[in-house]
């Protein structure tokens, strides 16, 4: 998942970056909303099934754009310094992933969404097995005892993004807050070890 996509013929690279740049006008102008294939087609003076063909559906086209964070924030915990990447003890890095990926929630929280709700297995194809795989790498250093598979569900259920907008908008949780929480729960796995 790291790295950079295969190269592309210069024509589909073109396609794509315009395809992309209309895309991220479409929500800076009118929101997740406004959003559609036919949309970003026209905008990005391309047939629409060029669009369907690039990236699949809706939800294809939004983990598109979120592509490049997530290779940044993949390469930062997987080799990056700690103590979000590898050198740091178990529950400090623990912490501070989650709250890194709090913070990328956060920033992405909109594009999320509407990739969760446009695809049924969205939120667990991709980068969630990614970061169960290393939550239950982190969960088995820290308690070799526990049932680390559960356990990085259980971590990873709060950046749902429709439970991570609820919290946030819904009931005026801050970002601090919701850090805060996972905070507790890395306590109370250390503690129970």
């Amino acid at each position: 998942m790291v790295g950079r996509p295969p190269a592309e013929r210069a024509d589909a690279a073109r396609n794509r970056r315009r395809i992309l740049a209309a895309a991220a006008e479409i929500l800076r102008a009118r929101g997740v909303a406004g959003l559609s294939m036919d949309e970003v087609a026209h905008a990005a003076g391309v047939g629409v099934g060029t669009v369907y063909r690039r990236f699949g559906d809706r939800a294809g086209l939004v983990y598109a754009m979120i592509d490049d964070r997530e290779r940044d924030f993949q390469a930062a915990f997987l080799q990056g310094p700690p103590p979000l990447g590898p050198g740091e003890e178990p529950a400090r890095r623990l912490r501070a992933f989650l709250h890194a990926l709090a913070e990328r929630t956060e920033a992405q929280s909109d594009l999320l969404l509407m990739a969760e709700m446009d695809s049924a297995d969205a939120r667990f194809e991709g980068s969630y097995d990614l970061y169960h795989r290393h939550l239950v790498m982190l969960i088995r250093l820290l308690r070799p005892d526990a049932d680390a598979a559960y356990l990085a569900d259980a971590l990873l259920a709060p950046f749902a993004a429709n439970l991570f907008v609820h919290q946030r908008r819904g009931r005026g949780m801050s970002v601090e807050r919701i850090r805060s929480g996972l905070d507790d729960l890395i306590a109370g796995l250390a503690r129970s070890g």
